[in-house]
């Protein structure tokens, strides 16, 4: 079936949607992240005056019938330890199988996300958003930022 031509608005709104987020992603590369959300959790680490570990270590776990690396985003201080901050974007069902088989292979492991858009829905027409998804799997999620009292748990 053909697609419809675009209207010129149509066209403008694409255009500064992509341009947008292409100029995020751009200062977060820029800057030795993979994203402008990794970016702004950086420099709100920073600003908080804990130690940027940004992906210092590997996670291994077991994808049935492979074996594979999970490098968690961020490494943050809790009294007794640490816990990893993971930002997401655009979080695909292959990102939600590999933290199930990570949370389920590591239970000792506290992993804990940031999304840009924790309404967004899992895939179109879904009605679960990433927030819902994780209360139901027990995952812990934040919005747009980390939390202050997640900055100050290593106190």
């Amino acid at each position: 079936m053909p697609q419809k031509k675009k209207t010129s608005k149509q066209r403008k709104w694409l255009h500064q949607r992509t341009a947008s987020s292409n100029s995020k992603k751009q200062r977060g590369i820029k800057h030795g992240y993979r994203s402008g959300l990794e970016d702004k959790a950086a420099a709100q680490i920073q600003q908080a005056g804990l130690e940027l570990l940004y992906e210092t270590d590997k996670v291994d776990y077991v994808v049935p019938e492979r074996n594979a690396k999970y490098t968690p985003d961020f490494k943050l201080p809790k009294k007794g330890g640490f816990f990893y901050v993971e930002t997401k974007g655009i979080w695909d069902v292959a990102d939600r199988q590999k933290h199930l088989l990570i949370r389920d292979q590591h239970p000792d492991l506290d992993i804990r996300f940031v999304f840009s858009n924790c309404n967004a829905k899992l895939y179109k027409g879904s009605p679960t958003t990433y927030a819902a998804y994780c209360e139901k799997h027990g995952f812990v999620w934040a919005h747009r930022v980390i939390p202050e009292e997640w900055l100050h748990e290593g106190n």
